[in-house]
């Protein structure tokens, strides 16, 4: 099947940058959309950002201005640089991903998700 590999968090102080990564392995045909999710113990995960095959990307307002979203195909990666960061930004970020697997069928593919802390 399909796993996806997340790198990249730790703990930075408030304003600070962290980059992380997610990379997708296994029997991928195509890789449809990409994006990244946060989840505070307690609380829904919410979506942050996501890329697709096409190159579009939208941002929750939460973050636009202050996190980029990237891809780099030849890699089957997505990152997520993260600037200015607060400490309401703290929670684990999870790498979601629309895959088309071999043998063409579309597919729901998570991360195990990173610890990113901000502290004030």
């Amino acid at each position: 099947q399909v796993q996806l590999a997340e790198s990249g968090g730790g703990l930075v102080q408030a304003g600070g940058s962290l980059r992380l990564s997610c990379a997708a392995s296994g029997s991928i045909f195509n890789i449809n959309v990409m994006g990244w999710y946060r989840q505070v113990p307690g609380y829904q995960r919410e979506w942050v950002a996501h890329i697709t095959s096409g190159g579009t990307i939208n941002y929750a307002d939460f973050v636009k201005g202050r996190f980029t979203i990237s891809k780099d195909n030849a890699k089957n990666s997505v990152y997520l640089q993260m600037n200015s960061l607060k400490p309401e930004d703290t929670a684990v970020y999870f790498c979601k991903a629309n895959i088309a697997v071999s043998g063409g069928t579309n597919s729901i593919f998570w991360g195990q998700g990173t610890q990113v802390t901000v502290s004030s």
